[in-house]
């Protein structure tokens, strides 16, 4: 990218940056058939009462987005070391993980910190009771793409036992690039030094277009015995913005532990939101235990994946059209819902992070000219 991050004058992005929907060609949040048929089906249902959820959520969503993650035949899941939450969106399960962190980890290997992460979740953590996060280099400079080296150096030299959250899926994007040689690289670090995994996974299958490929790094690393977290969100992949559905997945090495941290975790959810809602949870493992819901979510997780890698190409050819300064082909190097188009906090928000499927033919050409006028407009 080069000169992308000089001070050039500001042209507001906000209108998709900051957009965390899947949108419709209309701007509108783009909901799956699929999901409002099962919606329809579980407000008509008979056999559902208007109960309060368990604290640690619907025993079938839990299972179910348990197997989603690690797989039916993990390890783990049949020696009964995992552990699986509902929580309030992807930051609940963050905000949950990083709480258990200091009251878990903490007392059961004398644990004080830091945790590594690469994206925005600084305040959560530091409002769990931990301050020291730091930030690693998972970008080669000027290029923006996934750099391998820098983020096995920063892991390296990081202290025993300290918490390194993840990104298994093409999110913020960060180290989502790597391919799953660099992966094994990373994993081997991980158990060498003593590192604690937080993985972050949110929109399984849309950066891929296959779920089990987008948990390829989380399930290696838990076939190698590592002890993790794991923060799931469901609000992209099922088209859930409003319910709010998250799941906090912990895997740990010893099943004699499983039931002191989850008493550990009840009470920390009957602090932070006392009991998760219902809806989002039912639909979610509904679609996930029936073959036939669960093959048509397959297929729509796979043509959005498809349909972000086109808005990917187009972007790119607008922006050369234009004459754009700079190279633009790390916007199709780059996969998942998001990209860093190398644009500095000056010309866009939120570090030039770009949601790009709420890009449609109606704003297309209005996005790319925002971000050439950005880098080309006077100061």
């Amino acid at each position: 990218m080069g000169d992308l991050n000089s001070n050039y004058s500001f042209v507001s992005l906000s209108c998709v940056a900051l957009c965390l929907e899947h949108q419709r060609e209309d701007g509108h949040a783009l909901v799956p058939p699929l999901i409002w048929k099962i919606k329809q089906q579980i407000s008509t249902d008979p056999t559902l009462h208007a109960d309060f959820a368990p604290a640690l959520g619907l025993p079938e969503f839990t299972r179910r987005a348990t197997e989603l993650a690690l797989g039916r035949e993990c390890r783990a899941v049949v020696e009964n070391r995992v552990l699986g939450i509902q929580t309030v969106g992807c930051t609940g399960a963050v905000r949950l993980g990083a709480q258990l962190l200091r009251c878990w980890y903490n007392r059961s290997t004398g644990w004080r910190g830091p945790v590594y992460i690469p994206s925005p979740f600084y305040a959560v953590f530091q409002a769990a009771g931990l301050p020291d996060v730091r930030q690693y280099r998972c970008w080669e400079a000027g290029q923006w793409a996934a750099s391998e080296g820098h983020v096995l150096e920063d892991l390296r030299a990081a202290p025993e036992q300290a918490v390194v959250v993840l990104c298994a899926t093409a999110y913020c994007p960060v180290a989502t690039d790597l391919s799953q040689k660099h992966w094994k690289h990373l994993a081997h670090v991980l158990e060498r030094r003593k590192l604690f995994p937080f993985f972050l996974m949110l929109g399984q299958g849309l950066c891929l277009g296959d779920p089990e490929q987008d948990a390829w790094p989380l399930r290696h690393c838990v076939s190698l015995g590592l002890e993790l977290f794991c923060a799931q969100s469901f609000s992209h992949s099922f088209g859930l913005y409003g319910e709010r559905v998250g799941h906090l997945l912990l895997v740990l090495k010893q099943n004699t532990l499983l039931l002191a941290l989850q008493s550990q975790a009840e009470s920390a959810v009957r602090s932070l939101w006392s009991r998760p809602a219902t809806l989002g949870a039912r639909v979610v493992a509904t679609v996930l235990s029936n073959p036939a819901n669960l093959a048509e979510w397959r297929e729509g997780v796979r043509s959005a994946a498809e349909r972000c890698v086109l808005i990917r190409e187009r972007l790119r050819e607008k922006l050369r059209l234009l004459g754009a300064p700079g190279s633009w082909d790390h916007l199709t190097q780059q996969g998942g819902l998001y990209c860093c188009t190398g644009l500095n906090t000056c010309t866009c928000c939120r570090g030039g992070r770009l949601n790009v499927t709420a890009i449609n033919s109606c704003n297309m050409d209005y996005v790319a000219e925002s971000i050439h006028l950005a880098l080309t407009s006077p100061l």
